[in-house]
């Protein structure tokens, strides 16, 4: 060898007689079985090829390759592994110039093949699987470093390849699941174990894959999962995407994430087990890809996601009414849509919480506009064919979703977390409709509002001795958020009074009302804000007293509570001697009077309730002339306490689908107000004073007549047909343009004795010096 190597590196151009003649021997000594003389003719194409590195050397590695390539199709596997471990001596020698003819199309297949050995042997079996596996490998290494020998990227090569290493990467993960996540392999483990090196092949490949041949590369994994039904269970699945994310180069993860969301897409009709599995795998890839750049694919997940959720919903609601309809329970199968589901969820969840702040307010606004609302048909998922229970549960499981982004989400101002485009369809009436509903919008608002952590220290609605021992972190209010409570905050007022007054509310929905009230003092409260808190409390307090809803003893009860727990929340932050000790008073009195006004009792305690609340007597509720007198000792601003809340009415009420109190109330008010004499309404409003309405205040309750009028009012407006009530309104237009039109006609042609005059302008005309006279209509004057 040594004369050979010598005569072959001195004369070059000899070298493609050596290759052809060694290969002409060793061709004949295979056929004949003679091993001894194939080892020297191997070991001398070795030596060769390794020592010489000319130009010429060209032919000679034709002539070897084609003697690896015998080797390779013999039956020997003593000749297979001497052929393979030739071969990867030749991928690693680096030669200096490409060659354009060259195809290692034969050697794929047979190396691909030798990874599925089935010898009965299992040591040989293993053999031939590792050297199928390190030869797979050589292949790699020996084409993807040249950009003009791709074609090992081809489809039909990857096909190949990628199904082999993951053949035997999944029989350790069957023997080793169990046994949790394996150490760092050494390098004899290699060696020995074709499930590792497979593992490093797999890692080796997908790392050198770039962005045109990234997905020929990932494709081929879904295939052998589906055709191995790996999908259920997915733990092979799940460690196959997260070697891939973590081996390709960051910047190439969002091409995997389409991949997954297109097998997705493509399996839609497949078992709710299977649907779970690929959505937990994409769970995994996402949690890997959002701490790098996902590009452009982040509303495409969520739209892609939210999508197959409808797509859960409507199976699930589909195979419940089959259910109710035939005698045979498909539990199981609605429990495995839960499943995928709630999959779904968390991958929506941890997917916003882990992108950057705008991209997550960009995700809260995306799902919110899924949310389908009753009335409209804004919203961007279909929901036509789920009826009324589906519907629901695609509100709730979206407003999960939402819970999940918002979790953590920290703004420096209100108006960045809830802009109004995101915070009128957040409250809408119909959101309202389902306890669960609204425990879910209360969630998601705490989550926004919640800038300085306190919510854990609010957990739970209760009287609380000291809040000075919750330690709360609050910070001056800013004028951003001073502008969002001028802008929205009777919007989020109005929220809460109807949720106080839901008959389907339980203690979870008092608990979280408790804390939104508590949350607003802390985080946008100054003073003015602050009074309307207290009105909205007091007007609570009114309204489970009056009793307008007809709500359960229970519910009145819990709203005492709830606005019991509340105003000695904002007395102590506030730290109004006199406020506190009023709250205090009746808080003792409670104690031993009443306790189920009180949350402790009424919320845990099987307490007796009693038969009616207008028999007690005022000390047991929280008065405003006393929290006036108190407050205004301080130097707050009392006279907006002496006009009592009323929610403002919004358009929302028309899409909602229950009954509006406010509208009542509000139609009941202007129908009042037009009932009554001018005459008697001009006096009225002068005697209005703040000592008025402490008189007010002090005596027991309205009057029996005022509370008969209101009550039939209301009953009339409940049970009215339409007609009837918009012949009613129109009436009253008519009569009002009837008054104004006299008012224009006595000024404008006055009669003869002036006692005063009159400028006012109608269009571009301009009455000058226009005496006015005594009216024969007085209650006009008013105008």
């Amino acid at each position: 060898m040594e004369k050979l190597t010598f005569y072959a590196v001195s004369a070059p151009e000899k070298l493609d007689r050596i290759g052809a003649y060694l290969a002409e021997r060793l061709s004949r000594d295979v056929v004949r079985h003679r091993s001894g003389y194939v080892l020297i003719a191997m070991e001398a194409l070795d030596q060769l090829l390794m020592a010489c590195h000319s130009q010429s050397i060209k032919p000679f590695v034709e002539s070897f390759l084609h003697m690896v390539a015998k080797l390779l199709e013999s039956g020997e596997p003593k000749l297979q592994v001497l052929g393979t471990n030739s071969f990867v001596k030749f991928a690693n020698i680096e030669e200096d110039t490409p060659s354009y003819h060259r195809r290692y199309d034969f050697f794929v297949s047979r190396f691909s093949a030798m990874c599925h050995s089935c010898h009965s042997d299992p040591e040989i079996r293993t053999e031939i699987r590792i050297a199928g596996i390190r030869g797979i490998q050589g292949v790699v290494r020996k084409t993807v470093n040249d950009e003009l020998r791709a074609t090992i990227w081809e489809p039909q090569h990857m096909d190949k390849i990628v199904p082999s290493l993951l053949f035997n990467m999944q029989k350790i993960e069957e023997v080793d699941s169990r046994l949790g996540p394996p150490s760092s392999p050494s390098a004899a483990d290699k060696e020995e174990n074709p499930a590792v090196l497979a593992e490093s092949c797999f890692r080796e490949l997908l790392g050198r894959a770039t962005f045109g041949n990234m997905n020929n590369a990932v494709r081929p994994v879904f295939a052998h999962l589906d055709h191995h039904k790996l999908w259920d269970p997915n733990e092979f699945a799940v460690h196959c995407f997260k070697i891939i994310m973590y081996s390709i180069q960051a910047q190439y993860s969002h091409h995997v994430i389409q991949e997954i969301l297109g097998h997705l897409d493509a399996r839609k009709k497949d078992s709710p087990r299977v649907r779970a599995g690929i959505v937990q795998v994409l769970l995994e890839a996402v949690a890997i890809a959002a701490k790098g750049s996902i590009g452009p694919t982040v509303l495409e997940v969520f739209n892609t996601l939210l999508k197959h959720l409808r797509l859960s919903v409507e199976l699930e609601a589909n195979d419940s009414q089959r259910g109710s309809v035939g005698s045979i329970p498909l539990s199981s199968k609605d429990n495995d849509e839960k499943i995928v589901q709630n999959a779904i969820i968390q991958t929506i969840g941890f997917f916003g919480s882990n992108l950057p702040d705008y991209q997550r307010s960009e995700i809260m606004m995306f799902i919110m506009g899924k949310v389908p609302v009753f009335g409209t048909s804004t919203h961007a998922l279909d929901v036509s064919q789920l009826g009324d229970l589906g519907t629901r549960r695609i509100q709730i499981m979206l407003l999960r979703s939402l819970l999940m982004v918002t979790s953590g989400y920290k703004a420096k101002t209100i108006v960045t977390a809830l802009p109004g485009s995101f915070l009128d369809p957040l409250l809408s009436p119909s959101l309202m409709e389902d306890y669960e509903l609204r425990q879910l919008v209360l969630e998601v608002m705490h989550n926004l509002m919640d800038r300085h952590d306190n919510r854990a220290k609010l957990r739970g609605i209760r009287i609380i001795p000291d809040v000075a021992d919750l330690k709360i972190k609050r910070e001056k209010i800013c004028r951003q958020d001073t502008s969002f409570m001028k802008k929205n905050g009777q919007q989020l007022y109005r929220h809460i009074y109807l949720g106080c007054k839901e008959e389907d509310n339980v203690q979870k929905n008092y608990e979280l009302l408790y804390t939104s009230l508590a949350l607003i003092t802390i985080e946008l409260a100054n003073e003015e804000v602050v009074i309307d808190l207290i009105r909205l409390a007091i007007a609570l307090q009114d309204s489970a007293i009056v009793n307008e809803d007809n709500l359960p003893m229970f519910h009145r009860c819990g709203i005492m509570a709830l606005v019991a727990a509340y105003l000695n929340f904002v007395s102590q932050m506030i730290a109004v001697p006199a406020f506190c000790q009023h709250v205090s008073k009746v808080i003792e009195t409670r104690t031993m009077e009443a306790p189920y006004f009180l949350p402790e009792h009424i919320f845990r305690d099987k307490c007796m309730l009693p038969k009616s609340l207008e028999k007690h007597d005022k000390s047991l509720y929280f008065l405003t002339n006393k929290i006036a007198e108190s407050l205004g000792g301080s130097g707050y601003s009392v006279e907006r306490l002496s006009a009592p809340y009323v929610p403002q009415v919004t358009d929302e009420d028309r899409l909602s689908r229950r009954k509006s109190v406010v509208d009542t109330v509000s139609i009941q008010v202007d129908i009042l107000s037009n009932s009554v004499p001018s005459d008697d309404v001009v006096s009225n409003t002068e005697e209005i004073t703040f000592e008025a309405l402490k008189k007010a205040i002090d005596t027991n309750g309205m009057e029996e007549q005022e509370k008969e009028k209101r009550r039939l009012v209301i009953e009339k407006f409940q049970k009215a047909p339409f007609e009837e009530i918009a012949a009613q309104c129109e009436s009253k237009a008519n009569l009002l343009h009837d008054r104004l039109a006299q008012i224009l006609e006595l000024t404008i042609r006055p009669p003869p004795s002036p006692s005063g005059t009159l400028t006012m302008t109608s269009g571009h005309a301009q009455y000058q010096s226009v005496p006015v006279y005594e009216m024969k209509f007085p209650d006009l004057c008013v105008y």
